[in-house]
């Protein structure tokens, strides 16, 4: 690998900024991560030109040849500006690729995070060699990516692939937002742990170890413990997940209606914490809901590989095709 050029992948939310070098083949090489939680824009980009500048003095002398950030914000059709980013303070229309680029004197890529992550999963993950692609991420929230006939699904206002906003319920609880019954209401670890206060506040029998576990205090039930004591067999916190699954499938089930991908796959702190309790569920809602039964055969539904390095070497992998001009496949967004 000494002397081969490399792209550096970063991923960079409301409390986490990590990044790592990431070779041809999509293997990452050493992970630098920064000590604490930055969402201010200017601090952000100041991060990350040091976490940059130290993983190009660690794999010297391999060439850094660009830089790929997976970022909890909503961009542009071009991935020039931001639109927005509910996590990260100060970013909506800031031009990020273009000061960051300034900043390090190397090309830039910015994407999604979760689009990040559905383009690493399909590259070298979960979905390699297969033809289209979903990725559903389960964690604080509900993102999606969807890549068609080897393309980055992004669309004409780039927020293609917002999979937690499909309305599974309407007049449904009222989503961030700004509508109603988005499935991130219903399938999210924030969701899932909130109807489990809700149920535990009207009822505390309903889930006795839950509440003791949380000290008798409601409010630390969050999706951790619920995940925990669902592997240890608590059939509140199992029925809970269930429940989460069940709403997730059937909002999978209208993405395929749409894209017709060959395989789903399901990420996320929650999902990979989870496992089959979470994934079963969603096989068994999806299947129920899916159009075209007859003849479209079921997208297979399947963990992802690459856990928290699926958004850095996804966004190392998009900045990689700004090295090779003369690469067909280079021009990855739709």
């Amino acid at each position: 690998m000494l002397g081969q050029r490399v792209t550096v992948g970063v991923d960079v939310g409301g409390t986490k900024l990590v990044a790592s070098a990431v070779d041809p083949e999509g293997g990452t090489l050493g992970l630098e991560r920064w000590p604490e939680p930055v969402r201010e824009y200017e601090d952000v980009l100041g991060a990350i030109s040091e976490l940059v500048g130290r993983i190009r003095a660690s794999v010297d002398p391999s060439p850094v040849g660009a830089v790929g950030v997976a970022a909890a914000a909503f961009i542009d059709a071009d991935r020039r500006r931001v639109r927005g980013a509910t996590y990260l303070v100060d970013w909506r229309d800031r031009p990020f690729a273009a000061d960051l680029a300034d900043r390090l004197q190397l090309p830039v890529v910015v994407e999604n995070d979760a689009d990040a992550a559905a383009w690493g999963e399909y590259r070298y993950g979960a979905g390699r060699g297969t033809r289209s692609l979903v990725l559903a991420t389960v964690g604080t929230g509900i993102g999606g990516g969807i890549v068609i006939d080897g393309r980055l699904v992004t669309g004409g206002f780039g927020l293609g692939g917002e999979i937690g906003h499909l309305q599974v319920v309407p007049d449904g609880v009222r989503c961030g937002c700004g509508a109603r019954g988005c499935v991130e209401q219903y399938a999210s670890g924030t969701a899932i742990a909130a109807a489990v206060r809700s149920a535990v506040r009207e009822d505390p029998a309903a889930a006795p170890r839950l509440l003791a576990r949380a000290g008798g205090d409601v409010a630390r039930i969050d999706g951790r413990l619920i995940t925990t004591l669902a592997g240890e067999g608590d059939e509140p916190a199992r029925r809970a997940l269930g429940e989460g699954g069940v709403w997730l499938g059937r909002a999978l089930a209208q993405v395929a209606t749409v894209v017709d991908p060959s395989l789903i796959v399901v990420g996320g702190g929650l999902a990979e914490a989870a496992g089959d309790l979470v994934l079963e569920p969603v096989r068994r809602s999806f299947a129920a809901a899916a159009s075209l039964p007859h003849v479209r055969p079921p997208a297979p539904i399947t963990a992802a590989a690459l856990g928290n390095a699926a958004g850095i070497v996804g966004a190392a992998s998009l900045a990689a095709a700004l090295m090779d001009t003369h690469n067909p496949k280079a021009v990855v967004h739709k």
